[in-house]
């Protein structure tokens, strides 16, 4: 029998440079996630909107990681919410909202797995390796950030919500997309541990066998893993709704065959979607092919 399925909107813009992710769940609803998911027998458990503070309001702060208290608040609500989730049974669907918010939301799934003694794996799709550092980022915007804070690495404080420092071991980690990388933050990827698959690698080996290396990374010696899909790893032909687009991504039916294969794979936690910005793009057909890619992860199949 299928778990339920808890959405979590989570309308965060506070991380990233551009406005406009603050409306991605909103998108979502427009495009019909609800009931895309009970196309495939799935029972909605109910939706939560996680208390976003308002950018107009507030003054950004440390210059190195703007807006750091309110996206702190932000993720640890998260995490408490992600946590009670899968502790009822359900799988959280969490809707962004920039990247930033994955620190909240990794974090819960792995206070609830520590509980029983257990680990996360985590496959982190992106464009960008969200990697940087406070002291080394060249924005200062969260959501370049969350990966390294999930590893360990950082502010004290986003690096240890629900007291876990670090929320991932880097080992359980498949970035994969990755194609616009900042300096510093190159190395720092190249020595993390974490496994990293970029755009040459998946045209060299094919999406297949990207898939099936990073699901046996995330899961060796773990309870299960989590997806965080930042839209901007698919192609900007593909998801033009996005603030951070690059050229020459993932198509789109290599992002269907990924999560097609986590849900093949049968040990898929949760799922976050992030980075959708309706603003940015073209008759929300972007949040359309955005379903459709969470209806994949979940077990829609062509036959």
């Amino acid at each position: 029998m299928k778990k339920p399925i808890r959405i979590i909107n989570v309308p965060l813009d506070l991380g990233a440079s551009h406005r406009g992710t603050d409306a991605g769940p909103i998108a979502f609803r427009i495009a019909g996630l609800r009931g895309a998911i009970e196309q495939l027998g799935y029972r909605i458990a109910g939706e939560t909107d996680i208390p976003i503070p308002s950018t107009e309001s507030r003054r950004p702060g440390d210059a190195h990681a703007r807006y750091k208290a309110e996206i702190l608040v932000v993720c640890e609500r998260l995490a408490v919410e992600t946590k009670a989730t899968l502790a009822a049974g359900s799988i959280p669907l969490v809707i962004g909202g920039d990247h930033s918010i994955a620190m909240g939301t990794v974090s819960g799934i792995s206070a609830h797995l520590a509980d029983s003694a257990q680990k996360l794996g985590l496959i982190w799709f992106d464009a960008h390796g969200d990697m940087n550092l406070p002291a080394t980022s060249p924005s200062g915007n969260v959501h370049g950030m969350p990966l390294a804070h999930l590893i360990g690495h950082g502010d004290a404080q986003l690096a240890s919500i629900c007291g876990l420092n670090p929320a991932v071991d880097p080992r359980n980690v498949a970035l994969i997309g990755i194609r616009d990388i900042d300096r510093a933050e190159r190395e720092f990827i190249s020595q993390s541990g974490v496994a990293a698959f970029t755009m040459r690698d998946i045209d060299e080996l094919g999406m297949s066998e990207v898939s099936r290396r990073a699901l046996e990374i995330v899961n060796t010696g773990t309870g299960g893993f989590h997806v965080s899909f930042d839209l901007d790893g698919c192609d900007p032909q593909v998801i033009p709704g996005t603030g951070t687009a690059v050229p020459g991504g993932v198509s789109y039916r290599e992002a269907h065959l990924l999560l097609e294969d986590c849900a093949s794979d049968g040990r898929m936690l949760a799922m976050e979607v992030v980075e959708l910005n309706p603003f940015l793009d073209l008759a929300n057909v972007s949040a359309e092919r955005a379903v459709a890619l969470v209806q994949s992860a979940f077990g829609r199949s062509i036959l």
